[in-house]
């Protein structure tokens, strides 16, 4: 086992303060894009002058926080950074090569995610959810996806139905590698997407967290990862989205979830235990 667990987790990849930025496997934030809806509508109409565009060193540090930020992310979805792992901000600011209170910002934006946990005096976890907050997520997950599957299907187009496609790729071509780091995050990323893709970013943020959240109980509750995310049930939900049956796409994403949560060692203690028995026995 290595010495730095956190580093080998991040590849140790330090992330340039000056110029550029490094690429890495994993979804990407989104960027916040400026833009002039009533210019575009009628490129003649006189328009206010632009406030003064962001400096290159603040647009830079924005892309460093994003870089780290997704970093950080990846790794905990890809199970290389467990539940419950310290996330020290001194190695964390050495690996990235930017300030401590730089690493600060990025563990408060996921802890906000409760990705990551933040104790006082004590510094921030991998968040390791508990069976009650695991059965949370599910009941959540349960009263959202139906409801993403039907505005994807009122707002699908062949562009949307095309990015469905290639993410189903990505899935089998990770299967067929036996890459199940990248099939655990393409699993979750999934999710993510469709509910993208319908177009309610209210939807589309809490899905990013509770798919995360997912994935960490994943591991931290011993599902097997072939029996957690089946190969064909992603497949069966993207046919039943192309041919417009929301009925069947909300069936087949609920028996989807249920299949995930029965995969995992949910059950709590129903007898106290027999502590004569134990340490007399």
């Amino acid at each position: 086992m290595s010495d730095d667990p956190l580093g080998a987790a991040l590849g140790s990849k330090r992330i340039p303060t000056i110029g550029g930025h490094s690429d890495h496997d994993g979804c990407r934030a989104p960027r916040r894009i400026a833009s002039d809806p009533l210019g575009t509508l009628n490129p003649s109409m006189p328009t206010r002058p632009a406030r003064k565009s962001a400096s290159p060193a603040r647009l830079q540090r924005e892309n460093a926080h994003d870089e780290i930020y997704e970093k950080i992310y990846v790794a905990i979805l890809e199970h290389r950074l467990h539940p419950g792992t310290k996330l020290v901000e001194e190695r964390l600011a050495d690996i990235f090569n930017v300030s401590r209170a730089r690493i600060r910002e990025v563990l408060a934006r996921l802890a906000h995610e409760q990705i990551v946990e933040l104790y006082p005096q004590r510094g921030a976890y991998v968040a390791k959810p508990t069976i009650e907050q695991a059965l949370d997520v599910f009941e959540a997950r349960r009263l959202i996806e139906p409801a993403v599957m039907r505005r994807l299907i009122e707002t699908l187009t062949p562009e949307k139905l095309a990015q469905l496609r290639r993410h189903q790729d990505l899935e089998a071509d990770a299967r067929r590698r036996d890459d199940k780091r990248a099939v655990i995050r393409l699993s979750g990323e999934f999710h993510s997407l469709a509910a993208e893709l319908a177009g309610n970013t209210a939807l589309a943020r809490s899905m990013r967290e509770l798919s995360v959240l997912t994935c960490l109980m994943i591991f931290l509750y011993d599902a097997p990862t072939s029996t957690s995310c089946r190969a064909d049930e992603h497949s069966q939900i993207i046919d039943a989205v192309a041919k417009r049956d929301a009925a069947r796409a909300e069936r087949l994403m609920l028996e989807h979830l249920n299949h995930i949560e029965g995969s995992m060692k949910l059950e709590t203690a129903t007898e106290e235990a027999d502590l004569e028995a134990i340490f007399r026995g």
